[in-house]
């Protein structure tokens, strides 16, 4: 796998602090609540960026569906708005994708958790057999 370059890894940082600010200030649609940007990945020649986005009370693909339209809806606004904060030769294409990394984490602590105590139960009933 190619290494990205230290340019491509600023310019990511940077959009991710930007384009968070943004969403919280200036997105004014109801579809898209709360949202946390996650992550930034932008391509090599700086030309398309794709946003990683929580929305706040959405666990899946499928709830999240009409949150991350509106998002990519306002993608052109943002990116106006974005070239007025940045100053970069060209300001990327902005796509915006849910991040379930979140509710997928959470569902493998429950399912951590529930082994777990499985785990101790049948260990007490071993040792109350034994007695």
């Amino acid at each position: 796998m190619p290494r990205t370059s230290n340019r491509v890894d600023k310019v990511a940082d940077l959009l991710k602090k930007e384009i968070a600010l943004l969403i919280q200030n200036e997105v004014r649609d109801p579809r898209v609540g709360m949202a946390s940007v996650t992550g930034v990945t932008v391509s090599r020649d700086l030309a398309h960026a794709n946003i990683y986005v929580t929305l706040m009370g959405k666990s899946n693909t499928e709830e999240a569906k009409t949150g991350i339209a509106a998002l990519n809806k306002a993608a052109g606004f943002l990116r106006s708005l974005l070239a007025k904060q940045v100053s970069l030769r060209t300001t990327p294409k902005l796509k915006f994708i849910f991040d379930d990394t979140l509710a997928r984490g959470q569902h493998l602590s429950s399912l951590i958790d529930e082994a777990l105590t499985s785990d101790q139960r049948d260990h007490h009933q071993d040792e109350d057999s034994e007695k």
